[in-house]
């Protein structure tokens, strides 16, 4: 098949974390989310895959975690980050197994030891994620911290509007 060429474009926060948020698979591309959305007839090269397998009770430890007030009470946008994360593996490990293999361009964001990911870059400030086997960046700013977020619910299975309310409270 011959090699497609790729063209880059700029999009605003909000149009990203949307794209993010309609991910069906790990490793699924812009170009493949949005010939889906848009309906476009030239498929016949992306393969179909099933989507993620959606969270228990659809977010219920998540929903507790917003109603708590547990980050609101939380000085720093990684400790929010951190508490995210953890509410997410707690509520469903194998979905959050899958989708931790979202990457950033340049950088890989969940390994399984803090080697992997000072080895992928020297200034991640790698941090363990609270009783999951997994450790996570913490060296970016809060932007891209919403955007780990989103894709990793995204992925998961979580439904758009849990995605925003998530994402925005870090």
């Amino acid at each position: 098949m011959p090699e497609k060429m790729m063209k880059t474009i700029e999009v605003d926060e909000e149009l990203y974390r949307y794209i993010a948020s309609n991910t069906r698979h790990i490793g699924e591309s812009a170009s493949d989310i949005l010939r889906r959305l848009l309906k476009l007839d030239n498929q016949a090269d992306v393969e179909t895959v099933t989507p993620a397998a959606p969270a228990r009770a659809q977010g219920e430890g998540v929903l507790r975690m917003l109603e708590s007030g547990a980050l609101a009470a939380q000085d720093s946008a990684i400790e929010r980050f951190m508490t995210i994360l953890a509410v997410l593996y707690r509520e469903n490990p194998a979905a959050f197994a899958q989708a931790s293999d979202i990457k950033g361009r340049k950088r890989i964001y969940f390994a399984d030891s803090e080697t992997a990911l000072l080895a992928a870059g020297n200034t991640t400030k790698p941090r363990p994620i609270e009783g999951s086997p997994y450790w996570v960046i913490t060296n970016t700013n809060t932007g891209r911290k919403r955007n780990i977020v989103a894709q990793l619910m995204a992925a998961m299975g979580y439904a758009h509007g849990l995605i925003e309310r998530v994402s925005q409270s870090i």
